[in-house]
């Protein structure tokens, strides 16, 4: 499983010469209420099972939770249904406010 930094991700994100991933958010609602990265698309993991076929299997996607093990879950299932170019956001959003962006709010 690939893994991204927030730095790496805030870099990427502002790199106008290639495509924007998708930003997955597999936290719960009440969460995402709380602080989320701009862009980013909510599918709380419980969910994914049953929506994964929303995704493009080939775009370039990274997932995100809170310190990185839900996202890393969810990376392994997109893998083992045959996405192609997934990511783990290592730290989640905790490790985004941390690094990136020390504004965001924090639970």
């Amino acid at each position: 499983m690939h893994q991204i930094s927030p730095t790496q991700l805030a870099r990427r994100l502002e790199d106008a010469q290639q495509p924007a991933p998708l930003l997955l958010d597999v936290r719960e609602p009440w969460e995402l209420e709380i602080c989320r990265i701009e862009g980013s698309v909510a599918m709380p993991m419980g969910s994914v099972p049953a929506r994964f076929a929303e995704l493009d299997r080939d775009r370039e996607t990274v997932v995100i939770c809170h310190h990185g093990g839900r996202s890393a879950q969810v990376c392994m299932f997109l893998e083992r249904q045959g996405f192609s170019n997934v990511i783990n956001l290592a730290g989640g959003v905790a490790g985004w406010a941390a690094q990136v962006d020390p504004g965001m709010a924090q639970y």
